[in-house]
């Protein structure tokens, strides 16, 4: 099992965007809480979402392709790095294109908790805030019915994981935001300071 730093480094080699890098870490965040809930392996699982994506930005793969680009070309990096096949076969399955299925537990999750986890800091990003403590689960599934928020988001594939784990959606969706509230600092939705009212100012001449 590779260390999470090794899996993190490779993240920071790899990927500039740091929002891209925040998304890995909130998929490893929902990953790992996922995993304590199901009496899995929460290292394993944790940096089978770190790694999820961490080849995107150098092979986006617009085009699709099942065996070229992102994820097929991260993972015969990782392969060649010795990478357990358990978390191989999860980041290849949590592309539909790739058409690697997802049998496994921890390909299951990380199918589900990846388009839910960026329609959460959506969510946060939006609030005056920034900060996801100010996100509820009613607020989550009113935005799944905009489709013009977050269109970048596949409301379909949340469902489906969801049903795939076979959890009620309103409990996978407070699970993974409860998740991203206790890491909300690690993943930059800790929010903004808030300015003080002129009413609350402390007056320098007191």
């Amino acid at each position: 099992m590779p260390p999470r730093a090794e899996a993190f480094a490779l993240v920071c080699e790899w990927t500039q965007s740091e929002s891209l890098r925040k998304h890995m870490l909130a998929v490893e965040t929902a990953m790992r809480a996922y995993a304590r809930r199901l009496g899995q392996d929460e290292e394993a699982w944790g940096v089978a979402g770190l790694i999820h994506d961490f080849d995107y930005e150098r092979f986006p793969n617009d085009a699709q392709a099942p065996d070229a680009e992102h994820p097929a070309e991260g993972v015969r990096h990782l392969r060649g790095l010795g990478w357990p096949e358990e978390i191989l076969e999860a980041v290849l399955g949590h592309a539909h294109y790739t058409g690697v299925p997802r049998t496994t537990p921890m390909a299951k999750a990380l199918f589900a908790v990846d388009e839910l986890t960026g329609l959460i800091t959506a969510c946060a990003l939006v609030k005056p805030s920034r900060a996801v403590r100010d996100v509820d689960v009613a607020g989550v599934r009113k935005k799944m019915k905009d489709k013009a928020f977050a269109r970048g988001v596949n409301r379909d594939d949340i469902v489906q994981g969801a049903d795939a784990l076979g959890v009620p959606l309103d409990e996978h969706i407070g699970l993974v935001l409860a998740a991203m509230q206790d890491n909300a600092a690690a993943l930059g939705l800790a929010g903004v300071p808030q300015p003080h009212s002129a009413s609350t100012a402390i007056s320098s001449d007191a």
